[in-house]
């Protein structure tokens, strides 16, 4: 099955649904009609509709409350060229909603699952009468699953996964959720009358991968009683499970369950360390601190009676004869003992980038034309951006074959005589097929600055396949950089089975590089494989895999992911200027 995860699920920057907002809206209609078992050729067509909406180059919502006509689009008749209308104007359709409305919540809820369609879902309710979580949960439980064909061990366990996903208390988020609910949050309690600051701490803090939880530490100037009854009453309390005089829990109606603590300024600095951990960080650190004769809580460093540090968590990790330690590896991994040699990483930071060596227009899946995502770039002070867009396998994202490709490149020598201080490079985020070949001739290949190879497809292939797969794409000449390594999906699929380090250690002996993608469902590499890496000298380009301008912005996620795997601005591919740069992509060759 191939990955459908290359397009941007947002709407335009402008608020209009974009096409695969669209497009979602006629798969979710097509789910519904084959619960109901509906006609089949209307399922179809629907589908149908979903892959042309996806394909075109157009934006369908501007053309729409532009006055202009709907181009002509295969399997889109006059009917559905109307719900593009009516989709474009109002953001929903009359048929979708009929269809919840007669479809029970509960099995909408259970399509919404991954890995589970419309058919597994029928085959759920005829063989074991499963149509609600509760029942999927207690099927799945007592083994039940297993009697039915085609649920086998992976399956089970993915559904497992994903139910526990699910589960209040044990639901993890993308750094995307967290942030989305922690920053208003955030935002409220700094504009509370005697909080002086506050901020974040626990996983999101650390930049873990997913979070479970937050944990916001806030520091104030008098009495935290009317601070704790204003945050009672935020707005999107669901919930509060427990409160006290200086702390409380709530639940917040997205479901994610927050742990505030209210400390005044002698404490702030030890109580937001302490609550950041991570648990075995922390646990060293008190070791440590009891070897040198001293006691270390969450209300600073002591010893005997005598306060030692706590203000600040600078201060306290020099009490501990210790310089700071960066949040992103607090993870006992070694990050004390390097600290005591100082030996710590000088880890990369945002400001280190020179570009992105990874992106699309609307060519392929994109959002944004080949200009604006170039001035997009400019106007952020970069000197280079690479144009990756799709190779032709990828149909689902549009990808281009060799004369659309070419065509491209031409216009990208057309962009970069009207740029000012914008280099666009030649590129293609190019296919490697189940036998490792690459999707693309190479005589088109050599016309391009850089090829970025990637697997969308077959991801269930064993170690050993999926190791020779990507070890005879690496070997072509004109291969540059690893894609999204592990193809893994965070919450909702697992990495390819793959022996990383032998990648690794091809593209060492190769030359070419590995990439870290910065959207926040990938974040591949994960940040072992990321010091793996390092350790191997292979550099590794953060990208942003933008579909529009903005999402450039999510490179920051790559750059949390990178300083959690002990990245270095050396360590980074594309901290290199564009003569460097330049150098390095034909060294691969």
């Amino acid at each position: 099955m191939p990955d459908n995860h290359c397009a941007n699920f947002a709407p335009l920057a402008d608020g209009l649904p974009g096409n695969d907002r669209i497009a979602r809206i006629f798969e979710e209609i097509a789910d519904l009609l084959e619960v109901e078992a509906a006609n089949p050729f209307r399922i179809r067509a629907y589908r149908k509709a979903a892959r042309s909406v996806r394909a075109t180059e157009s934006q369908l919502s501007a053309l729409v409350l532009a006055g202009k006509p709907i181009p002509k689009l295969q399997g889109v008749g006059e009917d559905l060229a109307e719900k593009i209308r009516t989709i474009s104007h109002t953001g929903s359709c009359p048929l979708l909603e009929r269809l919840h409305g007669e479809v029970p919540a509960r099995q909408v809820e259970l399509l919404q699952l991954p890995f589970i369609g419309p058919k597994r879902l029928r085959l759920l309710q005829q063989e074991l009468g499963i149509d609600s979580m509760e029942t999927l949960r207690d099927a799945l439980a007592a083994g039940r699953l297993a009697q039915i064909h085609g649920f086998g061990p992976r399956l089970l366990a993915q559904l497992k996964a994903a139910l526990q996903a699910r589960t209040p208390g044990e639901r993890r988020y993308l750094q995307t959720e967290a942030r989305a609910q922690a920053t208003p949050l955030l935002d409220f309690l700094l504009g509370l009358e005697g909080v002086v600051a506050a901020e974040v701490a626990g996983s999101l803090r650390r930049r873990r991968e997913t979070v479970g939880d937050l944990d916001i530490v806030v520091c104030a100037a008098g009495d935290a009683m009317p601070i704790i009854a204003a945050l009672l009453a935020y707005p999107q309390v669901a919930e509060v499970i427990a409160s006290g005089p200086t702390r409380s829990t709530l639940r917040l109606k997205s479901g994610m369950q927050v742990d505030v603590r209210i400390v005044g300024r002698m404490s702030f600095g030890s109580t937001l360390q302490y609550f950041t951990g991570s648990k075995a960080h922390g646990i060293a650190l008190r070791r440590r601190a009891r070897r040198l004769g001293c006691k270390l809580n969450e209300y600073g460093l002591f010893r005997g009676t005598e306060r030692l540090a706590g203000d600040t968590e600078q201060g306290l990790y020099n009490a501990l004869g210790l310089p700071w330690i960066a949040p992103e590896l607090r993870e006992d991994r070694g990050e004390i003992v390097a600290a005591e040699r100082q030996g710590l990483p000088v880890l990369v930071e945002p400001g280190d980038l020179r570009g992105d060596l990874h992106c699309h227009t609307r060519a392929s899946d994109g959002n944004d034309s080949l200009w604006a995502m170039a001035l997009a770039a400019q106007h952020l002070g970069w000197e280079y951006l690479a144009i990756t867009d799709h190779s032709q396998h990828l149909g689902i994202a549009h990808g281009l074959d060799p004369g659309r490709l070419a065509r491209q490149l031409d216009d990208i020598d057309r962009v970069n005589e009207e740029l000012d201080s914008l280099t666009l490079l030649k590129g293609c985020e190019v296919d490697i097929l189940a036998d490792g070949r690459l999707d693309l001739p190479d005589s088109l290949l050599a016309r391009l600055d850089l090829v970025v190879g990637a697997v969308h497809s077959h991801f269930r292939l064993s170690s050993a396949q999926q190791t020779r797969r990507i070890l005879r794409a690496m070997d072509s000449p004109y291969f540059t950089i690893l894609a999204h390594p592990s193809g893994r999906l965070l919450l909702e699929r697992e990495a390819c089975a793959l022996d990383m380090r032998a990648v690794i250690r091809q593209a060492r002996q190769r030359g070419c590089f590995l990439e870290l993608n910065a959207q926040p469902q990938r974040l591949d590499l994960d940040e072992e494989h990321c010091r793996l890496a390092k350790d191997e000298g292979v550099l590794v380009s953060i990208a942003s895999d933008a579909h529009r301008a903005m999402d450039f912005a999510l490179l920051d996620y790559g750059i949390g992911q990178a300083r959690r795997g002990w990245l270095e601005r050396g360590d980074v591919l594309n901290t290199r200027n564009l003569v460097q740069l330049r150098a390095l992509l034909r060294s691969t060759r």
